[in-house]
């Protein structure tokens, strides 16, 4: 049974119904963010993690095919979340998106942690990312300004990001590297904007789970690239 015509869209819900709809998201995003961190803790703790990590980054064909299949599961992982007939299939995007994006992040988080054997590199890079992604989100609840017309710009931006990234993989380079990591903290601030905004404008109330994967996969995307960031400026 599809039940979206059911449901309306947030912005046009009665005060409670979009309250509800707020917390429900911001709720699973908070889970989606342990379990990530749950997730990371587990994996950078296996016994053959040295040679996983060694083993996606081994030649730059290598880390590609890592990035390829993410962003097929990615997109899979979308599709699933926006289900209308399916809460469970819903879940099932969510989890199998952090999972994903746990996978691909192992490599710099074993760098931070274990090869330069500094955790704390991690705790800044997420405290930066949370007051970051903290006041994004307060001026658009505050100012309640529709984002939507950024859509386009993300879609370039993420053409050239993937390319970048490409480049990247082959040439290397720390001063290429910091712009694409500059670059990235800029284009996932401005998906911030663009998806806080979708939460009261374009979801409808039903869409918690899709809108929490959202949110997080852009929480994530600057948080990965703070973290580059302040690698970078160790050494």
């Amino acid at each position: 049974m599809n039940y979206a015509m059911e449901q309306p869209i947030a912005i046009r819900a009665t005060e409670s119904e979009r309250a509800g709809f707020i917390r429900r998201t911001y709720g699973h995003l908070a889970g989606a963010i342990l379990a990530f961190i749950i997730l990371e803790f587990g994996l950078l703790h296996l016994p053959n993690v040295k040679e996983l990590v060694m083993g996606m980054v081994s030649s730059p064909v290598a880390w590609l095919v890592v990035v390829g299949a993410y962003m097929g599961v990615s997109f899979l992982a979308e599709l699933w979340a926006r289900s209308n007939t399916s809460p469970g299939l819903q879940y099932l995007g969510l989890g199998l998106y952090v999972l994903a994006i746990g996978v691909v992040f192992l490599p710099l988080l074993y760098m931070a942690a274990i090869m330069l054997d500094d955790p704390k590199l991690i705790l800044n890079a997420g405290l930066l990312t949370l007051c970051m992604f903290g006041g994004l989100t307060l001026a658009v609840f505050t100012t309640r300004k529709d984002f939507s017309f950024l859509g386009p710009i993300l879609w370039i931006g993420g053409f050239l990001a993937f390319g970048a990234v490409i480049a990247f993989a082959f040439i290397g380079g720390t001063t290429f590297g910091l712009v694409i990591a500059f670059a990235m903290v800029a284009l996932t601030s401005v998906s911030i904007l663009y998806q806080t905004s979708n939460v009261i404008h374009h979801y409808r109330t039903d869409q918690h789970v899709a809108a929490a994967l959202a949110l997080f996969a852009a929480v994530a995307t600057m948080f990965y690239y703070i973290l580059w960031i302040l690698m970078a400026s160790r050494e």
